[in-house]
C-alpha cells in the first residue's frame, strides 16, 4: 500500500459511532485543556462526529474552530452537533490531513484524537499540521495503543482479538500501536518542544463494562473492520463471530477490568 494511503480500519457503522459519541473534551482531550483560551482559532482534525470538537468550540467562544474528516457524511453529523449545542463558531470541511489546504500559520492549536494510528503517513501528517500552527501555538495529539491494551479475567480469545485486529489494522496501512510513537514521529516532523504524556480510559463498572463489550462485539462481526479482516485473510467470520461472543461474555464479569492506554504530546516550536 502507497505511503499516506490508507484505509480506515473501523469505518463509520453505528457501533464505531457509538464509542466515537461518548468521547468529550475531558476524557479525551484533557491534556489539552489548559493551553485552550477565548478568542483561540483551532483546527480539530479527523473530528468525527464532532463531540470533542463541540466542546472545543464552547471552551475557545468567539474563538472558531474549524473542524476536518476524510467525508461529508461524517461532517454533516459533526455539524448536527454543533448545531444542537446551539454553537455558531464551527465550520466543517473535508480535508487530506497529508496536505491540509490551509495557509501557513492559519490556527493556534491543531488537534487530532485517534487519528495518526489510521494515516499512511503520521510524519508528513503532524509536518502538515505544524506548518498551519501559529509560532507560539501548538499541535496536540492523542492516540490509543493496542499491544499495551490490558484486561481482566485474561481471557485469550481476547488476546487472539487483539493480534488479529493489530494484523488487519496494519494491513490497512495503519499503526495500532500509535500511542508510544507519538513522541518519535514529532521529532521526525520537526518539533523540538514537545510534552509527552499518558493517559488511559478504564471500562470496570456494570454499565461501561456492558457498553465497552457490546460495541466491540458488534463492531467485531457487523462493521468495515469485520470485512477487511475476512476479505484480507486474518481471521473466519467463525473466528470474528468467537470473539463477538467472548466480548459478551467478558462484559457480563463481575470483576471485569478493561483498560486502554494513550500516548499524548503537545508540540511547538
Amino acid at each position: 500500500m502507497p505511503k499516506e494511503t490508507a484505509v480506515y480500519t473501523h469505518g463509520h457503522h453505528e457501533s464505531v459511532l457509538r464509542s466515537h459519541r461518548w468521547r468529550t473534551a475531558a476524557n479525551s482531550a484533557g491534556y489539552l485543556l489548559g493551553e485552550l483560551r477565548p478568542g483561540m482559532a483551532v483546527l480539530d482534525v479527523g473530528c468525527g462526529p464532532g463531540t470533542i470538537t463541540a466542546d472545543l468550540a464552547a471552551l475557545v467562544a468567539p474563538g472558531r474552530v474549524t473542524a476536518v474528516d476524510t467525508g461529508t457524511g461524517i461532517l454533516e453529523q459533526a455539524a448536527a452537533v454543533a448545531a444542537e449545542r446551539g454553537l455558531e463558531n464551527v465550520e466543517f470541511a473535508v480535508a487530506d490531513v497529508h496536505a491540509l489546504d490551509f495557509p501557513d500559520d492559519s490556527f493556534d492549536v491543531v488537534h487530532a484524537h485517534q487519528v495518526l494510528q489510521h494515516v499512511g503517513d503520521p510524519v508528513q501528517a503532524l509536518r502538515e499540521m505544524r506548518r498551519v500552527c501559529r509560532p507560539g501555538g501548538v499541535v496536540a495529539a492523542r492516540d490509543s495503543d493496542y499491544a499495551a491494551m490490558a484486561w481482566f479475567p485474561e481471557t485469550p480469545v481476547l488476546s487472539e482479538w487483539q493480534e488479529v485486529y493489530r494484523r488487519v489494522a496494519r494491513a490497512n496501512g495503519g499503526e495500532p500501536d500509535a500511542g508510544r510513537m507519538l513522541l518519535s514521529w514529532a521529532r521526525q516532523a520537526g518539533f523540538t518542544d514537545i510534552t509527552p504524556t499518558a493517559a488511559a480510559w478504564c471500562f470496570a463498572t456494570p454499565e461501561t463494562r456492558a457498553w465497552w463489550s457490546g460495541l466491540w462485539a458488534d463492531r467485531t462481526t457487523d462493521s468495515v473492520y469485520a470485512e477487511l479482516a475476512v476479505r484480507g485473510g486474518h481471521a473466519s467470520t467463525e473466528q470474528l463471530t468467537a470473539f463477538a461472543s467472548t466480548w459478551r461474555g467478558w462484559g457480563a464479569e463481575d470483576d471485569g477490568w478493561f483498560m486502554v492506554p494513550h500516548g499524548e504530546v503537545l508540540c511547538r516550536g
